[in-house]
């Protein structure tokens, strides 16, 4: 590792990664962790497991236990679901009661609490009526494409929700509980109103408008949402009534909803209140909880995973948003998604966009499509004039046009598309008049462009060309842009793909750049569990707003797809009766029956790569009545050093007649998921390669009679590939007798996960080697340096993460330490915050003596490229972690992170970094 220190920054600028674009001022010098300061959420034993004073509760033997202890605390919040979660989120008055509360009897766990911003689509628009031309022509498109045929763009077997609905089955009898901004049901669409007999049958609002994240919640009875408007979007893709002018209904339209609003009109939300509302959800009989919300962490460690997991495994169906982060890469899964026991949802593109038609005048042809969820502003009707008469011509109006250019204004000008950016090409025919100008495509696609502040839009190359033939040939073309009634329903190119969202995204936005790059996130976890878990549609996706907002609007992202699933799993619950069993199998019926998903539309290109489709698409008529099981949906190989070749699975005939069975392996992309000659992750969309694992099975052809099953045993070989990428490889054991077809998926890394780099100790990020410490002044701290601790003269430690960590310590060490950090440079608080020290873990951990802990923090993600979030920073105190003051004198900082799987009683499996002589004069 050590030999790789000096030849990464030429690789870096070889494959144009080096970014070191952030300036070092810009680090605040405090806190950005996202962890609330001094606030935990503590585990305690139940009943059963108090020994002595069995007439005191769990939480009065905690809070008795910490008087005892002198601990200075503040109760927040108490759990208390016996089977699933006993506790309290507390709030530490001082350093020194983190100690003593990691020595109270009867403490199972202790967790940080951790912020989850509010959920944001990717996209969202209001619309006005069913005339709106942001309306999907085909607005149920939705309910069919769950049983798209993959090999054909918009080919519907009806054998999707639309189906279920034309046999009656809706969700009647399922409550399902969101917990979200709340719910405006006052919407006719959502009932008109709250209560008995109504379709909202209730709800509980655990913060109040104000809340923020950053201040105290006011809890209320009334969950209603209309200032913020994402809860009630979700609600309608559940929920809502048909019979609307929109012709559309939600997936489980006859189900209960109970609304939990957890956001207030800004801001964020902590995971106290996250683990509150779903401990509620499981009290109050719900069904199903749906959670579109999270934040990317890569653990499945975070309280609101460890309670919606538990909460899953006891026989509710928790669905979960995979997240909207994969421009940042692999290994970056969301919590609470996280949770082993969820379904973490992907969102797969709807089949069809919104788009505009320009009427033809003066010929015969065809209305032509632009590119536009909206109309051009246009009124009149216009003549036509082309730039150039050559329909092959590189560079249309790339150059300033010629003097003897009439005036442009009275036309529709014709350009074609190529060789330089679409808003000089705007710039050249704007200087010359032009008001509106159509972009005719050179076959690299049809697609939104970036047209700036220009009235332009691209068209298809056909359309372009015959207009220029028309135009030379001196016909008197006219075009109209219709303001009422000029929707088109155009075949979305990737329906049915995993969603990059940016087809509704980057039309109407100036900011298009930036959210082009807005992807699906992708797994696995850091702990290798197989997320996302299977896909429902969610990119362009109408449903109910607020009726202060429009009371209908189109939104994108997982948050989108993720009521599909819940929806989908009420008529699940309707067909196969509403029972533990029912929803503990539920994750595993749909993983089995989806559909796979394409990268591409390209037949040579491999299939989607696993950590972003999970199983699949779902299709919920074949879940609902196939007639083979599959025994498991998920078969996690692992990674190279704890690589298991042997998987087994039983298949079941659960229909009526004999059936024959055929089983071949289907590989998917290989996920290249660190970017060559780097540490970095490889950013989204992720490279796949076809390299792919072989499987030898036990047998590929059997017969069972109904009722009967066979054991299936899988032998799996790894692929080639360099294992330094981090190369992630997956596929399918498919399983088919006559129509059906199901499949096991699979997962495994092609390197071991203990030799991935943690620390990031190179210049790519702020043009300074990390880690480091700033000084007073936020520069990089070179020599030994004095700090006397008043005012500003304070150290701070400035690191980034290329990867997970189970645990990172920072530690006081003495300044004559003699120990050798494994990582060499390569080339909001206004008081202390303090974070959990653990005891000494003992072996080869604990011979590294230390003066005292700065700060642990436990089950932490890597960092992303964001200006705010792409590095942490902790301001160094006079107090060390456990409250105790730091004497004055000379010491080092030792930053510590655990690889992997590493042993964290293990000296040898930390990453370490030894910071320059600090001085404490204080």
């Amino acid at each position: 590792m050590k030999s790789f220190a000096w030849t990464l920054i030429p690789s870096l600028l070889a494959t144009g990664l080096v970014l070191g674009g952030v300036p070092l001022s810009s680090v605040q010098r405090v806190s950005n962790l996202q962890t609330v300061p001094n606030k935990f959420i503590v585990e305690v034993d139940t009943v059963a497991d108090i020994h002595g004073k069995r007439s005191l509760s769990p939480h009065e033997n905690l809070y008795e236990n910490l008087r005892k202890r002198a601990v200075g605390f503040e109760v927040n919040k108490e759990f208390n679901a016996q089977d699933l979660f006993v506790g309290a989120a507390l709030t530490l008055n001082d350093e020194k009661d983190v100690a003593a509360l990691l020595s109270t009897p009867g403490v199972k766990a202790i967790r940080p609490v951790t912020k989850f911003k509010r959920p944001e689509p990717v996209f969202t628009q209001s619309v006005s009526g069913p005339k709106d031309p942001a309306v999907p022509v085909d607005t149920q498109s939705t309910h069919k494409i769950t049983s798209m045929d993959d090999r054909s763009l918009i080919t519907m077997y009806l054998q999707g929700v639309d189906k279920l609905h034309a046999l009656g089955i809706t969700g009647k009898g399922i409550k399902i509980g969101i917990i979200d901004t709340g719910i405006d049901y006052t919407h006719p669409a959502l009932g008109g109103g709250i209560g008995k007999g109504k379709k909202v049958i209730g709800g509980y609002d655990f913060v109040g408008d104000n809340y923020d994240g950053t201040n105290t919640p006011v809890p209320g009875p009334d969950p209603l949402d209309q200032c913020g408007g994402h809860g009630t979007h979700v609600a309608g893709i559940i929920g809502a009534n048909p019979g609307n002018a929109f012709d559309i209904s939600g997936v489980a339209y006859d189900a209960s909803l109970t609304a939990y609003r957890v956001f207030g009109c800004k801001g964020s939300v902590t995971d106290d209140i996250i683990v509150e509302s779903l401990l509620r959800g499981v009290k109050e009989g719900q069904d199903i909880l749906t959670l579109s919300l999270g934040g990317s962490d890569g653990w499945t460690e975070s309280s609101s995973s460890v309670v919606a997991s538990r909460i899953a495994a006891s026989g509710k169906i928790v669905t979960i948003a995979a997240g909207n982060a994969g421009a940042s890469g692999s290994w970056y899964t969301s919590s609470p998604g996280n949770g082993i026991d969820v379904i973490s949802v992907a969102s797969v593109d709807n089949t069809v966009i919104p788009l505009q038609n320009a009427t033809v005048g003066g010929v015969a042809h065809a209305p032509i499509t632009y590119f536009q969820t909206f109309p051009l502003p246009v009124t009149e009707t216009l003549p036509i004039y082309a730039i150039s008469k050559d329909v092959t011509i590189p560079d249309d109006a790339c150059n300033p046009l010629p003097a003897d250019t009439p005036d442009l204004s009275p036309y529709v000008v014709i350009v074609r598309r190529g060789s330089c950016p679409f808003t000089q090409k705007l710039g050249n025919v704007a200087a010359k008049g032009a008001k509106v100008t159509l972009i005719y495509d050179n076959g690299n696609g049809f697609a939104a462009i970036s047209a700036g502040n220009y009235k332009a839009a691209l068209i298809q190359a056909t359309d372009g060309e015959f207009l220029v033939s028309q135009f030379n040939a001196g016909a008197k073309v006219t075009l109209t842009f219709p303001q009422q009634g000029g929707s088109t329903q155009y075949p979305n190119p990737d329906g049915g793909l995993i969603s990059k969202f940016s087809r509704f995204v980057c039309i109407e936005l100036s900011t298009f750049q930036s959210l082009t790059d807005s992807f699906l996130s992708y797994g696995p976890s850091n702990d290798f569990q197989f997320k996302p878990s299977v896909g429902a549609p969610g990119g362009g996706i109408l449903s109910t707003v607020p009726t202060t907002q429009g009371s209908w609007g189109v939104k994108s992202g997982t948050s989108m797809a993720t009521p599909f699933l819940a929806g989908s799993a009420a008529l699940l619950f309707n067909v196969k009766g509403k029972t533990a069993a029912v929803a503990k199998g539920a994750r595993t019926l749909f993983e089995t029956t989806a559909q796979r998903v394409a990268s591409s539309r390209t037949d040579a290109d491999p299939l989607q790569t696993v950590t972003q489709q999970g199983a699949g698409l779902i299709n919920v008529y074949d879940a609902l009545f196939a007639t083979t099981s599959l025994s498991v949906g998920q078969l996690v190989l692992n990674d190279t050093a704890h690589f298991k070749s042997i998987q087994t699975f039983t298949v079941k005939n659960t229909g009526k007649t004999i059936e024959k069975y055929t089983l071949k392996h289907v590989p998917a992309g290989t996920a290249v998921t660190v970017t060559p000659g780097t540490i970095f992750p490889a950013k989204g969309p992720v490279p796949l390669t076809k390299a792919a694992a072989s499987v030898t099975l036990s047998t590929t052809n059997f017969t069972l009679l109904p009722g009967l099953s066979l054991p299936i045993v899988a032998k799996f070989s790894l692929p080639k590939g360099d294992a330094s990428t981090y190369p992630v490889y997956s596929g399918f054991i498919e399983v088919s007798s006559g129509p059906e077809n199901l499949h096991v998926t699979y997962l495994g890394l092609g390197a071991s996960l203990k030799d991935k780099q943690v620390l990031d100790n190179t210049d790519y990020y702020f043009g300074v080697p990390l880690p480091t410490i700033l000084d007073n002044t936020g520069e990089v701290q070179a020599k030994p340096t004095n700090y006397t601790f008043k005012d500003q003269d304070f150290p701070t430690v400035l690191y980034r993460l290329a990867f997970g960590t189970p645990q990172l310590r920072v530690d006081l060490v003495d300044s004559n330490i003699q120990l050798a950090g494994t990582i060499n440079p390569r080339g909001l608080l206004s008081h202390p915050f303090f974070t959990f020290p653990r005891p000494n873990k003992g072996g080869s951990f604990s011979k590294v003596k230390i003066v005292g802990p700065l700060a642990e923090l436990d089950y932490i993600p890597r960092h992303d490229e964001s200006a705010d979030e792409g590095y942490t920073s902790i301001p160094v105190s006079t107090n060390f972690a456990n409250g105790t003051r730091i004497p004055n004198g000379t010491y080092r900082v030792l930053v510590r992170a655990l690889k992997v799987t590493g042993d964290a009683t293990r000296q040898e499996d930390y990453e370490s970094w030894l910071s320059p002589i600090i001085g404490f004069q204080a």
